[in-house]
């Protein structure tokens, strides 16, 4: 069924932070006008005081300003006054130091983890090239877009994380315990802990992470 619509405008369409940047003009200016701290893409914007109860009165003022002088709704359940660690926005947020760092938010490393989970499935049986193919599409655009991030340790992780997907789909690849012995010595592994490992009973993801295999 085919709707034509006369309102609004498509969910990540390029009109849409356009549109938002005119009718959101006047709110920049009257932010620096009052002296805040404040960045802003599109209709998500964070502002920066130095208290809770500075937080309280410029949220209910600046709601005001937004609903009666520009005629627009704030989204009062997605809106909050909080510490900057526990926000996020654009998928960032900062670590809890006295000089805070710039940090990957927990439902961005949830979602990316997602998608890992999605392409290095046990059940789907692509060939291992295909998968490493799929991952560096995914991950060259996610990491270009997280480069921002001072939070090495976080990459390091998902990396380790992410070698150990491929681990446990190539140990579910060779199947018998057979294939898994001469593999394991094709890799050079001595042959009596090639037989060891080989002939084991543990699940796919404690395997993946064990010496022999790591």
């Amino acid at each position: 069924v085919v709707m034509e619509t006369d309102m609004g405008t498509p969910q990540g369409g390029p009109l849409s932070p356009l549109l938002s940047n005119i009718m959101l003009h006047e709110l920049d200016k009257e932010l620096e006008k009052r002296g805040h701290k404040f960045v802003r893409y599109a209709d998500d914007c964070n502002i920066y005081v130095k208290t809770k109860k500075a937080g309280i009165r410029v949220m209910n003022s600046i709601t005001n300003f937004i609903e009666k002088e520009l005629k627009l709704k704030v989204n009062k359940e997605k809106s909050a006054v909080d510490r900057p660690w526990k926000r996020k926005f654009l998928g960032f947020s900062f670590t809890l130091n006295k000089t805070p760092k710039v940090r990957i938010a927990n439902e961005s490393v949830k979602r990316l983890k997602n998608k890992i989970r999605e392409i290095t499935s046990r059940s789907k049986p692509y060939p291992m090239e295909k998968r490493i193919e799929k991952l560096n599409k995914y991950l060259m655009g996610w990491c270009g877009y997280f480069a921002l991030a001072e939070t090495p340790s976080k990459f390091k992780e998902l990396d380790e994380w992410i070698r150990r997907r491929l681990r446990m789909c190539l140990w579910k690849e060779w199947k018998t315990p057979k294939t898994r012995i001469r593999k394991l010595r094709g890799l050079g592994v001595p042959s009596h802990k090639a037989f060891e490992w080989g002939n084991t009973r543990k699940k796919y993801w404690r395997i993946a992470c064990s010496p022999i295999l790591h």
